[in-house]
This record gives structure tokens, C-alpha cells and sequence, in this order.
């Protein structure tokens, strides 16, 4: 998603004098991406954001491999999980990985950050399973609730405020280390979303309310890079921007504001694509009509992944193909293996005329890697869970 934006107060003219009441410069910050040549924005800043006070060792911050993990259909039995940690960073928790992306549940127990958090190489998607709040980035603030996906650009300092009413906050992080875009295929050579695209720019949700913090006095900014997080000081406040504009910003899109692409027979899961990076997709199933040819069969077919794995995070509802999935399930497909319904389900979708379920599909064209941390959740009967009675061996 690009499209013009602006918060605050800004000059006429880009790179030109802009002055602070006691007649100093405001400091300028282009903030882009491919070199010169992709979207940016330009931010103003009461002090300069180049101004470090000191900087504190770096802490590891980097998922594990698990090793001796069989090529096989897996499944993470999630729901069970309570808060994994106290704040965002320490309550992140990754489950798979690979070169282009990470997926990470994030199950904070404190409602509000003490720092301020940075990923200097990764856009970042944050799914709200449960929970609601703002995302505060120096770009603004965006309130969010449950079903909200959070996209945040690479270096855009951010930090989250839950609010207090909230039984559990459930967050699915996806880590891109490419561009986080909307499928291109739903965009004309402007940028503009067509048409027949299952959403556009009005169901799109930039900051509302900038936030400019004046006080002085030391605030961190946690900066995660190359498999650590680096620990940057400051004396001022990284929200210190008095206005801004670009095309380069933080937004909020609701799952709920995703309008289904029905057919006449079953359609193929790049219907429900609402983002897309490199080597990886993002997929939104919704509450949809089923197929309404006469003789159709609303399950999916078996399919083999020739090229990618598929990961499904299950969010509500009673997914009609799957049997033993709950909320906050993960399942992984991998690619050289086929996969399909579960006995019995193929038949109970005849005749069916809706369904009411809500997942988040990430498909990669890479393998992905199970973590040390995703073991605890792993399903042992999985992967023969296809047998008619099932079988305990793996």
C-alpha cells in the first residue's frame, strides 16, 4: 500500500529552512527504502535523531533451529498458552522460520511498554488475535482491536499500549525481511487498488494523532538486528516529530474489512492473498459463501505443494476441512508432501452453504524451519491423523 499521506505541521517545500519557535532548525529525516528510488517520507524533528547519548551491549535475540524434525504434515496445539512473557519483546516467541520470514506468537503480560522497539531489518505484520489498544510509532498513533493486522515498516520506532481491560493480549508476529505490499495483481500501474480487488484504500487505516513528546531525560530504543537487539539511548524522545509526509507510514486493515472472492466451484487460496513479500504470502480466510454449482464440493481438494509450505493460524470459527484444530492452532504443510481434508469432511461440506471461519494463511516458496521454542506445542498425532481412526506413530 503507498498512497500520499501527512500529519502535522510541515513547510511548503521539502529541504527548505523550517524553524522551531526559538528560531532553531527542525531537524529533516528522509526515511526510504531502495536506496532513493522506493516510497518514503520525510519527518521533522525537534532534535535530531542522529543525537545518541550512549549505547549498552547488545542482547541475543535470535530463534533456535530444532533439529531431527521429520518432513511431515506438523501441528502446534497454541491455545493452551498463556502469557509467555512480561513485555513485547520477551513474550515473542518464534515458531517457524526461514531467510524471508519469521512467525512469532506474542502473548505479553504488561499493558504498556517502558521503551521504545526498532526492527532495523524487517517490516513487521502484527495479527491482534485478542486484545485491543494503540500502536504508538513516532509517525502517530494508530488504535487497534481484535482481528486488526498492524503492518509496521522497517525502522519505524514503535512501542505498544494495551488496554487494561484486556483478559489476554494474543499477537501472531510476521517478520518480512522484504517489503510487506498488497498483491500486485489487485493494483493498476498507479498504485491505486483496482476494482475487483477484495479491498482498497478506504478499509486502510494510517495514524490518526501525532505524538510529539517534549520531555527530556534518557529513553531507549531497542533496535533488533542481525539476530540481536541493540540498545541505543537517548536524551530526548524518539517521538519528538512536529509533522510529517510521504508515502512511508505504519497502517492498521481489519480481517473484517476483507470481502470474500466466491465462485461456482472451490476457488484457490490466492483469492484470500492480501499481502505479499518476497518469497512469502499473507491470506485472509473470512465467513464466505460456499461454491454454488449444483454439484460442487465446497472442501478442498488434496493438493501437493511443489514449491512452498503452507502455515495456517487458526482464529475462530469451526474450520470445515480440519478436524482437532483449535483457536490459535498452527498448521504446516510442507512442500513434497500432499495434503488435503480430513477424513469425512470432504462429504459433511456437500450441500453446505457457508462457512463461518476466520485463519491466517502464510505460504512461503522456501522451506520454513520449526524453532526449539515450537516443540513444546507440537501434536505427535498429526501427522497420521488422516487414517480413519488416526495412529499415535510418528
Amino acid at each position: 500500500m503507498a498512497f500520499y499521506y501527512k500529519l502535522g505541521e510541515i513547510p511548503h517545500k521539502r529541504h527548505t529552512q523550517f524553524r522551531q519557535p526559538d528560531g532553531s532548525l527542525y531537524a529533516e529525516q528522509l526515511v526510504g527504502t531502495l536506496g532513493f528510488s522506493g516510497v518514503s517520507s520525510l519527518l521533522y524533528h525537534i532534535n535530531p535523531p542522529t543525537q545518541i547519548s550512549r549505547i549498552g551491549e547488545a542482547k541475543p535475540f535470535a530463534p533456535k533451529k530444532a533439529e531431527g524434525i521429520k518432513l511431515a504434515p506438523q501441528h502446534l496445539r497454541t491455545v493452551e498458552v498463556n502469557a509467555t512473557g512480561t513485555d513485547y519483546l520477551s513474550a515473542r516467541k518464534t515458531m517457524l522460520f526461514n531467510n524471508d520470514v519469521a512467525i512469532s506468537l506474542c502473548n505479553p503480560s504488561e499493558r504498556e511498554m517502558n521503551y521504545y522497539y526498532k526492527n532495523g531489518q524487517a517490516d513487521e505484520v502484527v495479527f491482534v488475535h485478542d486484545g485491543s489498544g494503540d500502536l504508538l510509532t513516532q509517525m502517530g498513533r494508530i488504535p487497534f482491536q481484535a482481528g486488526d493486522y498492524l503492518v509496521i515498516p522497517r525502522t519505524v520506532i514503535h512501542k505498544f499500549r494495551f488496554n487494561e481491560s484486556e483478559n489476554q493480549v494474543r499477537l501472531l508476529v510476521i517478520e518480512s525481511f522484504s517489503p510487506i505490499e498488497t498483491p500486485r495483481r489487485y493494483r493498476n500501474h498507479f498504485g491505486q487498488l483496482l476494482e475487483h480487488s477484495p479491498f482498497c484504500e478506504r478499509d486502510m487505516r494510517p495514524p490518526v494523532e501525532l505524538i510529539t513528546e517534549t520531555q527530556k531525560g534518557e529513553h531507549l530504543v531497542q533496535v533488533k538486528k542481525e539476530g540481536e537487539l541493540h540498545q541505543f539511548y537517548y536524551n530526548f524522545s524518539p517521538f519528538d516529530a512536529v509533522g510529517w509526509d510521504g508515502y512511508f507510514y505504519p497502517y492498521a486493515f481489519s480481517i473484517f474489512d476483507f470481502e470474500p472472492i466466491t465462485g461456482r466451484i472451490h476457488q484457490p487460496p490466492p483469492v484470500h492473498q492480501t499481502f505479499e513479500a518476497h518469497n512469502f504470502v499473507i491470506c485472509s480466510f473470512v465467513p464466505r459463501l460456499f461454491d454454488f454449482h449444483p454439484l460442487s464440493i465446497p472442501a478442498p481438494y488434496n493438493h501437493s505443494n511443489v514449491d512452498s509450505d503452507e502455515v495456517l493460524y487458526y482464529v475462530e470459527g469451526n474450520f470445515m476441512s480440519r478436524k482437532g484444530v483449535d483457536r490459535g492452532s498452527f498448521t504446516i504443510h510442507p512442500g513434497g508432501i500432499p495434503h488435503g481434508p480430513h477424513p469425512g469432511t470432504v462429504e459433511a461440506s456437500i450441500g453446505k452453504k457457508e462457512t463461518n471461519e476466520y485463519a491466517v494463511m502464510i505460504d512461503t516458496f522456501r522451506p520454513l524451519h520449526l524453532t526449539e521454542d515450537a516443540l513444546p506445542y507440537l501434536d505427535q498425532n498429526y501427522p497420521m491423523s488422516w487414517n480413519e481412526h488416526g495412529s499415535t506413530k510418528a
